[in-house]
């Protein structure tokens, strides 16, 4: 019921409205009516505005994993639906140059690994850095996708937007740094970039609140059904092949990787506690968790292995001079011990949270069915002043035995995945590089796919390091792989690589390649994943009848299509 005061206003206005005024403002105030009923908008929908002022934008993307891609396209239906020509470009074929012609240009972008930027990106990454280019007339701003488990969160999008800067470009919003919980943040973002090109519309636009949809990982419990070396006992290495079984389905593509946040040695935290005096049971409250001294040294925190920036806090907090190096929190304890407990508190806080560790997954969803999931870990070694360490991870994993519990997530495979059944594949991986190739097999293998499929492995020796031996054998037998090329390098007096075993097929090589095979690489991207490459470049150059610069071409059109793929670290 209204009001007296707004009933006799709104006969006043009515008075003088037309019989089609009349039935307009009915329309309208019903609509009104309609919308204080309507459900909660889902998340990425706003209402529109009455007008603009700005007729066009670019929103361009750089994905990975397809993160970047899924969000831009939905940022971009936003504005589209708020009056505003959205032009959504691939940051794999969009041509740098054009960028002195833009006016307003917005980059969703996400970061990889050790702070590179995504595969499909990494052409216009490198354009902007190696090109002095004029933007000067350009207004840009940058929306970052990260993990924050890892040290360099979101370095791709913060090198994107300083080099923007330093060519001359103007930023109208901030940079804005998302973890993997990205749905609000996108969200006000996109809202901010609406209202800062088009401050001079006339219609002021009201915001529905979204609905926050979490895009955490899907974490999973598992149990560890089998763990087997598959390295003979003479070899100086351990490689362990590794079986986990799920009451929950699993969804994944062959491709992916499993991911796995390692528990830190409980022999290590113990020392650490001695040595600092803390209570262990005392709870501690951080940034991102609340539990005891003993469980975020034990489950929660990097202490193996600390970034410059914290040694260097460290220093800041216990008054220490500390060289720029980078330690274990242990040692860094012995050598420059903290004066009691409560400043070692202090030291806990500014720990960074343990980041995860991506293994290739080696089983097929279709061979080995949806409870069950296969990785293969090299347990890594290294050695510091003469003493001999363990990866954290590799260590971590390699320790498990059959009915252990684990916890882990799945990375999507982004680029990393099969052709059309087909189609033919060559793949390429001495080692562990090997796991995603497992999967690629058995997959192809149990959906009978036509296409062919070319192996070159390589490891140390035949006898002890030949891993999956027997299975690689019997995909020969039953022409589930067509060609099986080894490599191993202490077999010969002159090391034999992958690379050599390359130059040795060029021209079937090339003849797969022009015949529309897809290349795969995975293992150590220095020297394996270089040396590949420019193998590869050799063989188009020679049997292609191409110059260098065509040859670079040749494959960067085959990366663009997905036809060349690595998965390196």
């Amino acid at each position: 019921m209204l009001s007296e005061t707004k009933l006799n206003i709104l006969k006043q206005i009515s008075s003088d409205l037309s019989r089609e005024e009349s039935i307009w403002a009915s329309g309208y105030l019903a609509g009104l009516a309609g919308a204080s009923l309507t459900a909660a908008q889902p998340p990425l929908q706003v209402t529109l505005p009455e007008q603009n002022t700005v007729k066009k934008i670019t929103l361009a993307y750089g994905t990975e994993t397809g993160n970047s891609k899924k969000l831009a396209t939905s940022l971009a239906g936003i504005i589209k639906k708020k009056g505003i020509q959205v032009k959504l470009a691939d940051l794999s074929q969009y041509k740098p140059k054009d960028l002195s012609k833009e006016e307003f240009f917005f980059v969703v972008i996400s970061t990889q690994g050790e702070g590179d930027p995504p595969v499909l990106a990494k052409k216009f990454y490198d354009y902007i850095y190696e090109n002095e280019i004029n933007l000067s007339t350009l207004k840009f701003g940058v929306l970052a996708l990260g993990d924050s488990s890892y040290p360099l969160f979101c370095k791709t999008g913060e090198d994107v937007d300083s080099r923007f800067e330093l060519l001359g470009a103007q930023r109208i919003i901030p940079l804005k740094k998302c973890d993997i919980d990205y749905e609000q943040d996108a969200q006000n973002w996109i809202e901010h970039v609406f209202e800062t090109v088009n401050k001079t519309s006339a219609g002021s636009v009201k915001n529905t609140p979204a609905q926050k949809a979490s895009t955490g990982r899907k974490k999973y419990q598992g149990t560890v059904s089998a763990i087997i070396n598959l390295n003979d006992i003479t070899s100086e290495k351990e490689t362990y092949h590794i079986e986990i079984e799920t009451a929950e389905a699993l969804s994944y593509q062959p491709g992916a990787a499993l991911g796995i946040i390692p528990f830190n040695p409980k022999s290590v935290v113990a020392e650490i506690i001695a040595v600092t005096g803390i209570d262990p049971k005392k709870q501690i409250e951080t940034t991102k968790i609340t539990d005891t001294v003993e469980e975020l040294l034990h489950k929660h925190l990097n202490i193996s292995y600390l970034l410059k920036t914290v040694v260097a806090q460290y220093a800041k907090i216990t008054g220490h001079s500390i060289p720029e190096v980078r330690l274990s929190l242990l040692d860094l304890l012995r050598i420059y011990p903290v004066k009691n407990a409560e400043e070692f508190e202090e030291i806990i806080q500014i720990l960074t949270a343990q980041a995860p560790r991506l293994y290739s997954i080696s089983s097929s969803p279709e061979a080995h069915g949806e409870n069950e999931i296969h990785i293969t870990v090299a347990r890594s070694e290294f050695f510091i002043d003469h003493q001999k360490h363990n990866g954290l991870c590799s260590g971590y994993l390699s320790e498990f035995t059959e009915g252990g519990e684990i916890e882990f997530y799945i990375q999507d495979a982004g680029h990393f995945r099969l052709p059309e059944p087909d189609k033919d594949i060559i793949m390429i991986g001495p080692g562990t590089g090997i796991a995603p190739f497992r999967s690629f097999l058995w997959e192809r293998d149990a959906v009978g796919a036509e296409g062919k499929n070319w192996l070159f492995f390589g490891d140390r020796n035949f006898v002890s390091d030949f891993i999956y031996q027997a299975e690689l054998q019997d995909f020969l037998k039953t022409g589930s792989l067509t060609h099986l090329d080894l490599a191993f390098s202490r077999d010969t007096a002159e090391k034999v690589y992958v690379q050599h075993k390359l130059e040795q097929k060029a021209q079937e090589v090339f003849y797969w390649l022009e015949n529309g095979a897809s290349v795969y690489v995975c293992g150590t991207k220095d020297p394996m994943s270089r040396d590949v490459e420019n193998t590869l470049l050799n063989i188009i150059q020679q049997h292609g009848k191409r110059s260098q610069e065509e040859a670079v071409s040749y494959l960067e059109e085959m990366e663009l299509n997905g036809r060349y793929a690595k998965d390196v670290y």
